[in-house]
C-alpha cells in the first residue's frame, strides 16, 4: 500500500530523484509507459521541467541538461536531503569531494548542489523550500532504493558516514563488499564495490524504482526502446532488473518480495 510523505525527508535521507534527458518529451513519453506517470509541466523559467506524479504526488523530475543544472551523459540524479545545503556542501568539500555546482536556489523550490564524492561518484544535496521530495513511496514508479556503486568502497564509506553523520554496516556475503549507511535506525543507501565485471563503468549512484512485476517492467522497457541491461533476479530484497531508457540513462527497478 502506498505511504504518502507531506513533510520534508530528515538529513542524510534520500528525498529526490531527477533526470537529465536530452529529449524530455520522449522521455516522459517512455516512463509513463512504464511507471504510468503522469507530468505537470513547469514554466519555461524552469527549464519545463516535468514533475512526474503518481496517484497525484510528485514521485521524480524530468528535465534537460543545462536547464536544471545538468551536464555530462544522461543520467538520474539522486538527491540527499539537507537542513542547510551551504554548509553540508562545505561539508562534502573538507571530507574531499570536488563540487560540480555550489549551493543554488530554486525560486521558492528549495535550495541544491552537485557534489562528486572522493571516489568520483556525483549527487546531489537538496534543502526544500516549497518542494519537499518525493511525497509518496511503496507504491509503482515511486522511488524505494539508490547506491553508490564505486572502486573504492571503504573511501566511499569513511566519506558518507562523515558527511550523513551516518554509520555503515557489512552486508552478509561472500561473492561482493556492500555497506548498508545508516542514519540513526533507518538505512539510506548502499555502497557497493565494482569489481572486474564493472571494467570500463565509472563510480556513480545509481537509483531504484518499485514497480509491481519487474519482467513486465522490463519488457515494457525494451518494447518502448530501452534496453535490458540485467534480466530479472532475485534478491532477498526483492526482484531486481537494470534498464536503460532510449537516451542511454541506466535506472533500475524492483519488485518487493510481498508484490
Amino acid at each position: 500500500m502506498a505511504i504518502f510523505h507531506d513533510d520534508a525527508r530528515p538529513t542524510g535521507h534520500p528525498t529526490w530523484f531527477d533526470h537529465m534527458s536530452p529529449d524530455v518529451k520522449t522521455s516522459a513519453t517512455f516512463y509513463e509507459k512504464i511507471f504510468g506517470w503522469t507530468y505537470e509541466v513547469q514554466g519555461p523559467e524552469f527549464g519545463h521541467y516535468h514533475m512526474a506524479h503518481v496517484e497525484g504526488r510528485a514521485a521524480a523530475g524530468l528535465g534537460q541538461p543545462g536547464e536544471q543544472g545538468g551536464g555530462g551523459p544522461p543520467a538520474w540524479m539522486v538527491y540527499y536531503s539537507a537542513e542547510d545545503v551551504a554548509a553540508m556542501t562545505a561539508k562534502a568539500k573538507e571530507l574531499g569531494a570536488t563540487i560540480m555546482m555550489d549551493c543554488m536556489e530554486v525560486p521558492e523550490t528549495g535550495k541544491m548542489s552537485i557534489v562528486q564524492d572522493p571516489t568520483g561518484a556525483v549527487f546531489g544535496l537538496w534543502e526544500p523550500i516549497n518542494h519537499k521530495g518525493a511525497g509518496i513511496s511503496a507504491a509503482h514508479g515511486a522511488m524505494t532504493w539508490c547506491e553508490v556503486n564505486t572502486g573504492d568502497a571503504e573511501a566511499a564509506k569513511a566519506f558518507y558516514t562523515g558527511l550523513f553523520d551516518a554509520t555503515a554496516e557489512p552486508m552478509p556475503g561472500d561473492d561482493m563488499t556492500y555497506y548498508m549507511i545508516k542514519v540513526g535506525e533507518t538505512t539510506v543507501g548502499g555502497i557497493l564495490q565494482m569489481d572486474e565485471k564493472w571494467e570500463g563503468i565509472p563510480p556513480h549512484w545509481s537509483a531504484y524504482f518499485q514497480v509491481d512485476n519487474t519482467e513486465e517492467a522490463a519488457k515494457a522497457a525494451e518494447a518502448a526502446g530501452g534496453k535490458i541491461n540485467v534480466p530479472a533476479f532475485d534478491t532477498p530484497f526483492g526482484k531486481i532488473a537494470v534498464l536503460s531508457d532510449p537516451a542511454g540513462a541506466v535506472f533500475s527497478v524492483v519488485q518487493p518480495p510481498s508484490a
